[in-house]
């Protein structure tokens, strides 16, 4: 503790010495010192000498860009060498788009806390939507990560690092969240209203640039050295399916159909087998109330009003309905995932303790419902269970009840207004 007491108060005097000296020696000196203690140490700092010292906003935004500075030079990476049609390259990407607008959203509330009142500043304020509009976007690079590479990573045994990067998802989404309701907020005063866009702007700026850094040296060399090929192909589909925000990537190359002899490999005669056998097996499944053809069922289930997902006695995600608009991102690589590894970690506990009463027998359904924007989202989670009451797997069902909510009185004819 008292280490760090020591740093805070050496970085005070670094920053009290910016008011008359403008030295690359100082910059140095001051660059070393906030690569050593954590933001919220640096922000503690920054708080006390405005408040305690008289410090002004000029003096400590200077300190502040010195820290961007020191952090956008950590996430350049290294050469992770990979063609532009690639998952690693659409996503280093989609960082520079997002690293570019929260460093922007960072100046602009600098500029903002160098106003006085309202009218003054209210130029600036207005454009805090743009920011909230493109970091409302971000939540496509975040599903790409959490539903496609994350899952995929995991099957080579890669947990912990993705656990990581999911929780700082999810506190980027907290901040985004704050900024929005600041915005709406009508009652705040203009003091409060700098300092709280303040704290959100530094802790983005600090978020953002420190996670490109994790997954740059950490995360995406791990992911290259491990994911096959045949599996950087089936993440790129996912991809496209889920969509892109900020940049749009080039097409995954179309293979050859015209392969020369040299050119086919164990894997690919494997491929051919495996496809064969596919065509050659029965199409039917017979059921004690009838017979569908998978074709049929395939189609019956993509067309139920609802979105189901299943996981087995063992917790992994086997199968889930591929309708038209699902409410929740869910991608192929996700099949045989445990499902802990598909929620952030302030919800494990929740999934564990309803899997838990459903295998004990304790309870055969769980309800939940929630806002998503104008959705009214019904969620409900049921044991599945065969003929003797042994629990092989849990069905978690999903739907917008919203249209519903709306029904009254009766309708008995069929016309042309659906």
């Amino acid at each position: 503790m008292s280490e760090v007491f020591n740093k805070r108060e050496y970085l005070k005097n670094l920053i009290k010495r910016t008011k008359t000296e403008d030295s690359e020696k100082l910059k140095k000196e001051i660059q070393q010192i906030l690569s050593e203690i954590s933001p919220l140490e640096i922000a503690i700092v920054e708080q006390e000498l405005m408040n305690e010292e008289g410090i002004s906003v000029d003096e400590v935004r200077k300190v502040c860009n010195i820290h961007i500075d020191v952090l956008e030079s950590k996430t350049k990476g290294p050469n992770l060498d990979v063609p532009k049609w690639h998952p690693i390259y659409i996503l280093v990407k989609e960082h520079e788009h997002f690293q570019e607008k929260v460093v922007e959203f960072k100046k602009l509330v600098d500029q903002i806390n160098q106003k006085d009142n309202f009218s003054e500043a209210m130029p600036l304020i207005i454009k805090i939507q743009e920011f909230i509009d493109e970091f409302e976007n971000l939540e496509l690079y975040f599903q790409k990560e959490e539903n496609v590479l994350f899952s995929v990573i995991e099957k080579h045994g890669i947990e912990k690092p993705p656990m990581v990067m999911w929780k700082e998802h999810d506190v980027f989404r907290t901040l985004r969240k704050e900024l929005k309701q600041l915005k709406e907020n009508r009652q705040i005063n203009f003091k409060d209203l700098k300092e709280k866009l303040w704290n959100i702007s530094t802790a983005m700026v600090d978020l953002i640039l420190n996670h490109i850094y994790k997954e740059h040296f950490v995360l995406f060399p791990s992911a290259l050295e491990t994911i096959t090929d045949e599996e950087w192909k089936t993440i790129r589909e996912e991809f496209d399916k889920i969509g892109y925000c900020c940049y749009k990537p080039e097409e995954y190359p179309k293979e050859n159909d015209n392969t020369n002899d040299e050119d086919i490999t164990i894997e690919k005669i494997n491929y051919m087998i495996k496809k064969y056998l596919e065509k050659s097996s029965s199409d039917k499944i017979e059921f004690p109330s009838g017979v569908l053809t998978k074709k049929q069922l395939l189609w019956i289930l993509n067309t139920l009003p609802v979105d189901i997902t299943f996981v087995d006695e063992n917790d992994e995600v086997k199968y889930f309905s591929e309708t038209k608009d699902r409410i929740f991102v869910r991608s192929r690589t996700i099949i045989g995932r445990k499902v802990q590894n598909c929620h952030p970690e302030k919800s494990i506990e929740i999934v564990n303790k309803i899997l838990s009463d459903f295998k004990s027998g304790k309870r055969d359904k769980a309800d939940f419902w929630l806002k998503l924007g104008e959705k009214y989202v019904y969620i409900q989670y049921f044991a599945v269970r065969d003929e003797n009451g042994k629990y092989i797997g849990t069905l978690e069902v999903t739907q917008d009840i919203a249209p519903l909510q709306k029904i009254t009185g009766e309708k008995r004819i069929y016309d042309d207004q659906d």
